[in-house]
């Protein structure tokens, strides 16, 4: 390297460093300061005084956790949604509608397979009741011989599930109707209030005891009517007996379309049965869906009654099966083509002799999925498999969970909803603890124990119809009795029997006007608004822009992080050199003239810098100018001869 090159590279590594390369985090951050666009950071360096320094970091932490805080908020705000309600009018479909009658299966087709239920159910009542018997009761309890307060054979539905009476405050006691003794109850009492009818305005509770077989964990279910107690005890033998019936044989019994249909007219037009399909429900026996996605699609161009549908139901009365329904009429849902119709859950009630006008208003909604809510678009992405021929929907899930999980628990189905694939209905002779095992899992499912209600999501997309319904009179006095006339004569083939207004019913379903309200979610934030806020932020509270935050970014991480790592390094490498090098000889007690350090001669000539860091000799006195010889300047004479101090020596 030529001289003048290391006198430059000498005087450049003895200067003082500034900026990124500040060998210290202290310099480095003074350097930032005095450099940035961020008035806040200078004024620390800057200003005078101590109270006013300490205003100003004050002052610019404040700013910079508003910052934060403000940021923080835009972030957690981003996946907010915006609803827009939209009104159109226009031509709209009309819904499926699916019609049912109350009573599932008429009463003398299973007559015979209910009779030995039915006679055990008189005799609880009567038992329960008293009626005539009530004396011959009370006269049988005190005697103290009496083993059994039965007569006749034993009976096997209540020896399978045995009703019991339990006082007020006694629960672990209880008085067998069958044996007519009392008997200790243990398991847990779950108690279901009513206020039907009260066992003869005593305090006494009806209730049934349900056992795992072969085990002794029991549960014990009262109820404050004894009315239903016993059409809950009859209608869990009822679905035991019917879970054996075969399918076919289930739609024999019960209503035909013909039979259940009066009258159809839809727009203005007569319809008949072929524009119903048979739906089979287990508790409801055969429904029919009118606008059924097999058939076609109707739509309706007008509002008002006279542009629905309009039918009268032949209910018939006299087919009510008396222990298992209370009420006479039918039941109707509105739903989607493509949907499961749950009649049990959402079903309206329809009375007979009246005209019931149902109006409805289709409002659509369609719902942000992930990341913005949990919906889902169709079921694929829940855990649970769908057992129904029919579109995802929130109901249908936890349906198809609590089924799933009696098919698990219970080794069989719940009768009143469809099989999962390769299952059974519930029944005594194969599965004996079927009734305890579902009483359980209803209860683990109502307290949200099962995990249906965690796992099942609601659609994202969906039609909903607002029904509001009225009802008038049907038929008048005064057209009664020719319109019973006629509608006989048209249903003789179908109805052997004269009509009388409790046999009937009228129905209409129709648009109160085809405004459909669509509700829509749209994102409220993008990541153009989001950038935006975030440099109004910035702005605001800061006076600086995305730039700055480049440079805090790269002065307060990576240059710091590189000057910690460097002097980490070098200490690293000073302790490894100390560890490495030799033991070094004790040095001598003089210096001498190469151990001094002044006498150190370097290759180059000394700069004024570097002059000025050399350090001085130790315990050497510096070198002073000797004072100068005044009698040499003093001039006697001329110069005719040579000085004597300054003649050369001779040589010899």
């Amino acid at each position: 390297m030529a001289p003048g090159e290391k006198i430059k590279a000498k005087i450049k590594k003895n200067l003082p460093v500034r900026g990124p390369q500040a060998p210290t985090i202290k310099e480095l951050m003074r350097w930032y300061c005095l450099k940035t666009n961020t008035h806040g950071c200078r004024r620390i360096v800057v200003s005078r005084g101590r109270l006013r320094r300490l205003l100003w970091i004050v002052f610019t932490l404040t700013a910079v956790a508003l910052i934060f805080w403000q940021c923080a908020l835009l972030v957690l705000s981003f996946y907010t949604v915006s609803v827009s309600i939209k009104i159109h009018f226009q031509k709209l479909d009309f819904p499926a509608v699916t019609i049912c009658n109350i009573n599932p299966y008429k009463y003398s087709a299973v007559k015979p397979l209910l009779a030995d239920l039915e006679q055990e159910t008189r005799a609880a009542l009567k038992t329960l009741y008293g009626f005539s018997e009530i004396e011959s009761r009370k006269r049988r309890e005190a005697e103290p011989g009496s083993s059994s307060a039965w007569e006749g054979p034993q009976p096997k539905f209540l020896h399978l599930i045995p009703l019991m009476v339990f006082n007020e405050g006694e629960t672990s006691k209880a008085t067998d109707f069958l044996t007519g003794q009392k008997r200790k109850v243990s398991g847990s009492i779950i108690h279901k209030a009513a206020d039907v009818m009260h066992v003869q305005e005593s305090k006494e509770m009806v209730g049934f005891q349900l056992c795992s077989n072969g085990t002794s964990h029991c549960a014990v279910y009262t109820f404050s009517s004894g009315v239903n107690a016993i059409q809950e005890w009859y209608k869990l033998h009822y679905m035991n007996i019917m879970a054996q019936v075969p399918l076919e044989k289930k739609i024999n019994m019960s209503y035909s379309a013909e039979e259940l249909l009066v009258t159809c007219f839809f727009d203005g037009v007569s319809c008949d049965a072929r524009n119903f399909t048979l739906f089979h429900h287990p508790m409801y026996g055969n429904c029919y869906t009118f606008n059924d996605k097999e058939n076609e699609i109707h739509s309706t161009s007008m509002g008002g009654s006279e542009y629905g549908l309009q039918v009268i139901l032949y209910i018939n009365e006299e087919e009510y099966n008396p222990f298992l329904v209370s009420s006479t009429g039918a039941k109707v849902i509105v739903h989607r083509q493509d949907e499961y119709p749950f009649i049990e859950d959402v079903g309206t009630e329809i009375e007979t002799a009246m005209a019931t006008s149902i109006g409805m208003h289709l409002t659509e909604s369609f719902k942000l999925g992930e990341p913005y809510s949990q919906c889902t678009e169709d079921g694929s992405d829940v855990p649970i498999e769908n057992i129904y021929n029919a579109a995802y929907s929130l109901q249908i899930c936890l349906h198809s969970c609590f089924q799933t999980k009696m098919v698990e628990r219970c080794g069989c189905a719940q009768y009143s909803q469809p099989l999962p694939p390769a299952a059974n209905y519930c029944n005594y002779q194969q599965h004996p603890n079927w009734m305890y095992c579902y009483y359980e899992l209803h209860k683990d499912f109502v307290q949200e124990k099962l995990g249906c209600q965690s796992v099942c999501r609601e659609a994202c997309s969906f039609k909903e119809w607002t029904l509001t319904t009225s009802l008038a009179q049907w038929p008048s006095v005064v057209s009664e009795n020719w319109l019973l006339r006629v509608l006989t004569w048209d249903q003789g083939q179908q109805i052997k029997k004269k009509l009388n207004k409790t046999d009937l019913a009228k129905l209409l379903i129709f648009y109160k006007d085809l405004n459909q309200r669509s509700i829509m979610e749209s994102p409220a934030n993008s990541v153009e608004m989001l950038l935006s806020n975030f440099g109004g932020q910035l702005g605001l509270w800061m006076s600086c822009s995305i730039v700055c935050i480049i440079e805090i970014i790269e002065v307060f991480f990576i240059d710091s992080l590189s000057i910690i790592a460097r002097q980490q390094w070098q200490r690293a490498k000073k302790w490894w050199s100390q560890r490495q090098a030799p033991a070094c000889p004790e040095a001598p007690s003089s210096l001498r003239g190469q151990d001094n350090p002044v006498l150190d001669i370097d290759d180059d000539l000394p700069t004024f810098t570097s002059a000025l860091r050399l350090p001085p000799a130790p315990e050497a006195p510096v070198p002073g100018t000797p004072p100068p010889r005044y009698n040499t300047l003093r001039l006697e004479r001329a110069f005719s001869s040579q000085l004597t101090d300054t003649q050369v020596p001779a040589e010899s």
